[in-house]
């Protein structure tokens, strides 16, 4: 009764979407006030409906109901609780599930902190997320139901993949999806603004908010996902530049690009026409991640095992909505107005220039994911990698840090580069004796390594800089510099911990790339491998019981100079229902650098094979995104951004039909 309630659920969100999608846009054609609104109601019971869907698929999973065959293929009633609620969307359907109720859950927040739009931009804003979420829904209901029955119920259900019964499933799905599909309002706001032909400074004030909340949970996505696959997979690495781990690293970008063409937009009422493109491109690439994701035409840990019906369904929505949001954007994108004039030397400029570098990086990563699937489709082999990127993408990055600390401090419509220089002085000089000390301290590893590290190290004291010319630390009594940093916008605090975050993650990047230390041999009982200064006895194998696996674990004594540190306890688990097994790494955490323990294949005579690293620095790569996210966030937090776009003086300016 459960599944047929959140089927049934589903097809009401369905008629909802196709309701929302329709008579708003002919309340606006008629300027009426109460079809209007319509948008706002269904958005909500919308969101109700696709919610109450979703809640019935996890008590499906969490009752263990292997008669419906979602729960079948991806549960175990021994399951510990919480993979039985994760696994929900740890398959195809139950993520689509979660991915369209994320989309109603940004249409119903619009609908209920809307009330500073005007009424006629809202209701065309909803629409369109509605035309999204009714492609999606019948994508869902057509070719992916989650609520499909089994005539014959099994007794046990085939369990969850192993790999993902982790923890960091609870959380880095749900974050990456509310980045993705958070773009959507973007989007949303652009073909609405498109639609009516206005759009000004007040429009991308309105759209920030919505943009930095993607932003910020598609930053701590891509972050959660980078550390699974870092202690989960037991390769030890945290990126591979996977075609999946590029389909959410493109939107990022761009979506990046974004908020800081956004903010010229807000300020200055330029670049009207870009950043429309851009809020379009985004959530393209959002679609092109989901594409590639559940299509087929890839392999990968993080791609889902589809047919090729599905495959065929996605291409059309994503040629339906990125070929119609940019048909839309050619044709109404002479019409729109420029705005204020900027010098090249200006902040402006600045935001330029990042926008220039982002949407290139942006444009390398596309083609180097793009580029091996075109030359497959020919019987081409051919396989774009680190090398690959190393070469372009790298450059491009270290320009885009360069340019950073600049920004910030650049004056609108026209800067003084000279005077910007001279007060990043300190921050220059911070930089080059990190690399000093670098260059003097390290052996081995890249000449360039150093100086990425300086790089780093400028973009951090950069930030820092900008907060102390801001408040005035260094030439105004105490007092006067805590009530100026008080009253400092929090958006210029988000600013400088966001761009500090690059700094911080780069260095880590470095540092783990370049000084990482390995160990890889078999071991017995006693053996010691020695690993950068650490002593790592193994004192035994033994066997554990897990509730739907057992579980091979192997006890390793670390030491440093014959003082004992810690125990290691890395593991195998067997899943006898699946017939696989997975590699548990241990982790021994000594400020920001770690040891990282994996177990590979035991043998006859009791010796088992062992990768052991040590990781510089390692720690610092996910503390840098942790960081821009906390920017974000402040920023988010500011004054202007919450209380959002003045609302129409009267009424009459709310239903001024489009010019």
């Amino acid at each position: 009764m459960i599944a047929e309630a959140g089927h049934y659920a589903l097809v009401l969100a369905l008629a909802l979407a196709l309701i929302q999608s329709i008579v708003p846009l002919i309340g606006a054609r008629l300027h009426d006030a109460a079809l209007m609104n319509v948008a706002r109601s269904t958005a909500l019971a919308q969101l109700l409906f696709v919610g109450a869907s979703f809640i019935a698929l996890v008590t499906l999973h969490v009752n263990s109901d292997f008669s419906v065959a979602n729960v079948y293929e991806n549960s175990h009633s021994m399951k510990p609780l919480i993979y039985k609620i994760t696994g929900v969307w740890g398959n195809h359907e139950g993520s689509m599930l979660l991915w369209v109720s994320i989309l109603a859950l940004f249409g119903g927040l619009v609908a209920a902190f809307g009330n500073n739009l005007p009424l006629s931009l809202r209701a065309h804003v909803l629409a369109v997320q509605a035309w999204i979420a009714s492609a999606f829904y019948l994508f869902i209901l057509m070719t992916s139901n989650p609520f499909l029955r089994i005539v014959n119920p099994p007794i046990e259900g085939r369990d969850l993949n192993p790999v993902l019964q982790d923890i960091g499933l609870a959380v880095h799905p749900p974050m990456l999806y509310l980045g993705y599909v958070g773009f959507s309002i973007s989007f949303s706001f652009a073909i609405a603004a498109l639609m009516e032909g206005r759009i000004d400074a007040a429009w991308a004030r309105w759209v920030r908010p919505w943009t930095l909340v993607a932003w910020i949970f598609l930053t701590l996505g891509i972050a959660m996902g980078s550390y699974w696959a870092y202690y989960e997979l037991g390769w030890g690495g945290w990126w591979f530049w996977d075609p999946v781990e590029n389909a959410s690293l493109m939107p990022w970008l761009a979506g990046t690009a974004l908020l800081h063409s956004a903010l010229v937009m807000e300020k200055r009422n330029a670049l009207k026409v870009w950043t429309i493109l851009l809020s379009i491109l985004t959530f393209s690439l959002s679609l092109l991640g989901t594409f590639l994701v559940r299509s087929g035409v890839i392999t990968s840990v993080h791609a889902f095992a589809t047919d090729p019906t599905r495959g065929v369904f996605i291409l059309l929505i994503l040629c339906l909505f990125i070929g119609g949001g940019l048909s839309l954007f050619a044709g109404r994108a002479t019409s729109l107005k420029q705005g204020g004039l900027f010098a090249p030397i200006s902040r402006e400029g600045a935001l330029v220039l990042n926008n220039l570098l982002l949407s290139v990086a942006c444009a390398v990563v596309l083609f180097g994911t793009l580029y091996p699937l075109a030359m497959e489709a020919l019987d081409l082999k051919i396989s774009v990698g680190a090398p690959f990127y190393n070469l372009t993408f790298a450059p491009l990055f270290a320009l885009l840090l360069l340019a950073v600390p600049f920004g910030p401090m650049m004056a609108w419509k026209r800067g003084d580069l000279l005077g910007v220089t001279q007060r990043l002085l300190a921050a220059g000089v911070a930089g080059l004796v990190a690399v000093a000390i670098v260059w003097g301290w390290a052996s081995g590893g890249s000449t360039l390594a150093p100086l990425a590290i300086g790089l780093g190290i400028f973009v951090i004291a950069g930030a820092v800089t900008d907060i102390v010319e801001r408040t005035g630390l260094v030439r105004l009594p105490f007092a006067t510099v805590l009530h100026r940093a008080r009253g400092l916008p929090r958006s210029a605090w988000g600013t400088a911990f966001a761009h500090a975050g690059l700094g911080v993650a780069l260095i880590g990047i470095v540092c783990e790339t370049t000084w990482n230390s390995e160990y890889i041999a078999t071991m017995k009982q006693n053996d010691v491998a020695h690993v950068a200064g650490y002593d790592l006895k193994l004192d035994g194998l033994f066997q554990r019981q897990g509730p739907n696996f057992r579980e091979m674990i192997a006890e390793f004594n670390v030491s440093r100079d014959g003082e004992t540190i810690s125990v290691m306890t890395p593991s195998k688990r067997s899943f006898t229902t699946r017939g696989s097994s997975t590699t548990e790494a241990a982790l021994l955490t000594r400020g920001a650098s770690q040891l990282y323990v994996s177990l590979g294949d035991a043998t006859t005579e009791g010796s088992i094979a062992v990768r052991i690293y040590h990781k510089p620095l390692v720690l610092m790569i996910w503390w840098g995104p942790v960081l821009m996210a906390f920017g974000g966030m402040l920023s988010l937090s500011d004054r202007r951004l919450r209380v959002g776009a003045p609302k129409p003086a009267r009424a009459k300016q709310r239903l001024q039909p489009a010019e």
